[in-house]
């Protein structure tokens, strides 16, 4: 029996073919070769699914970071956020995460239901990466201000505009982005 997982694939291949206004529900059921009730069993509506695949993509980009910095704590976050930069990347390889992303940011602009969801994911973000910038903070990896949840923002822009480049410009565009945050936040000189 097809998963959630499988209906959000088929999703992202048909959203990323038609665009989100113009791919029905009836599309998205031809994608993924399933009657209506097996794709509602899990997700009610389009929304839930465009929700449901942004909440995965922010959920697997602040796990990266959390696990990079807890395995490699004395990391600069120029490597940091290079890891997800290069996971956003890998991401938009084999899903086109970076235009559904740009899509669904365009639809969380008129649909109050997906902005209020897309607002508090990422305000989780900026939280996560908050902290990750405080504990560099603490150990003068970074100066002490400006804040950290300013900071978080900066970070979030990096993020972003990788992954509008993606979705513009394609990867031949942003294949350094990586080495050039890591260039911009280095490590500490001891």
């Amino acid at each position: 029996m097809a998963g959630r997982e499988y209906i959000l694939t088929a999703a992202r291949r048909a959203f990323l073919r038609h665009g989100f206004h113009a791919t029905s529900m009836q599309d998205l059921f031809a994608e993924a070769k399933l009657s209506s009730g097996a794709v509602y069993r899990y997700f009610p509506g389009k929304e839930d699914i465009v929700l449901a695949i942004a909440e995965d993509n922010m959920r697997e980009v602040a796990e990266l970071i959390r696990s990079v910095t807890e395995e490699r704590p004395d990391e600069s976050i120029g490597t940091v956020l290079a890891a997800a930069v290069e996971l956003i990347t890998a991401k938009n390889q084999d899903s086109g995460l970076a235009g559904i992303g740009v899509q669904a940011w365009s639809e969380a602009l008129s649909n109050p239901r997906i902005g209020v969801a897309f607002g508090q994911m990422l305000s989780t973000l900026r939280t996560t990466l908050a902290e990750v910038i405080s504990r560099h903070q603490q150990t003068a990896a970074l100066p002490a201000e400006p804040s950290a949840d300013s900071l978080a923002g900066v970070m979030i822009g990096v993020l972003v505009g990788h992954l509008l480049q993606l979705a513009l410009l394609g990867n031949d565009a942003v294949t350094d982005t990586a080495d050039a945050t890591k260039a911009l936040w280095p490590p500490v000189s001891s």
